[in-house]
């Protein structure tokens, strides 16, 4: 990748990982309905308004079909299943569960037609990967009860073909003004189960309270914003494999904050996870980038 593209990969990588702890702090005091409906909230009251200030408002809903498709597949369905996990599973864990997301894209992809080309190196970091998350399910998951990894494994899906409905669908629509539309949708869905409960706000700790807050702001709304540029600069499938390195910063957070165990899964799993992402981002020399630029151009702001 360019310099250009590893720094917005990096930064990526930090501000993802940094979700598992926000929201397993924030599971503790709020119901998952009421955590997805300020998260949007906060999301939507920043990106909304420059929506509307650039006039993409009204020529991004004539898409409405494809924005609400986009909406249930990264936002309203994996940021409720997510916050529902954590109940029970730790913020590591679950970080290190979603890596898998690169896999379920390579395969969605192939399947919708998509010409991005996997390299012998990109298949062996793929591979890599796959054994990381092998060891880790094998060492880490026992009493661990079947419905939130279900709930882990619809997130992969969502999360693996959401950006292919922008890339195919949206491509007319910027991508923070995608993001602002699906937030306002995800939140007006929430509000029914999640304004009764508003009275629980009153008593959140300072913590819960900078959880949701840092959700909205910097995890969803500077994120989302970054995201799209990232997809812009290096294509869809390798600006997902931020999710090989959105594991470890979430393990080191888990571990260092939240007092979570470094067991002996996340210690041989993480280490191969992390070299699948080198090698699975390697750049293919009989590929250029022209083509993939021209897919998702128009769908970032």
């Amino acid at each position: 990748m360019s310099r250009r593209g590893w720094a917005l990969f990096l930064a990526m990588s930090v501000i993802w990982g940094v979700p598992y702890l926000l929201i397993k702090v924030a599971v503790d005091e709020v119901s998952p309905e009421m955590l997805v409906f300020v998260r949007c909230v906060v999301g939507a009251a920043l990106l909304l308004p420059w929506t509307i200030a650039k006039g993409q408002l009204r020529p991004a809903l004539r898409h409405w079909r494809a924005l609400l498709l986009f909406t249930v597949l990264e936002m309203a369905g994996p940021w409720f299943l997510i916050a529902y996990a954590e109940g029970s599973l730790s913020s590591s864990l679950t970080g290190l569960l979603v890596a898998g997301v690169p896999f379920v894209a390579a395969l969605a992809a192939r399947i919708a037609g998509e010409d991005d080309r996997l390299t012998p190196v990109r298949i062996l970091g793929m591979a890599i990967g796959v054994v990381g998350i092998g060891v880790l399910l094998g060492l880490d998951i026992d009493g661990a009860q079947l419905l939130p990894l279900l709930a882990i494994a619809l997130v992969l899906i969502g999360y693996a073909t959401g950006p292919l409905v922008v890339t195919k669908a949206l491509p007319e629509v910027p991508g923070v003004a995608a993001s602002s539309i699906a937030l306002f949708v995800t939140a007006v869905v929430y509000a029914p189960f999640a304004l009764p409960q508003t009275g629980d706000l009153t008593r959140l700790s300072s913590p819960a309270w900078l959880s949701l807050v840092g959700l909205g702001v910097v995890c969803t709304a500077l994120a989302l914003a970054l995201f799209f540029t990232l997809i812009r600069e290096v294509g869809p499938q390798r600006a997902l494999v931020i999710t090989f390195v959105n594991p470890a910063v979430a393990v080191l957070l888990g571990v260092a904050l939240l007092d979570e165990p470094f067991t002996l899964g996340i210690a041989i799993g993480l280490p191969l996870v992390l070299v699948g992402c080198v090698l699975a981002t390697r750049r293919s020399p009989a590929r250029t980038d022209s083509s993939e630029l021209r897919d998702v151009d128009s769908a970032v702001p």
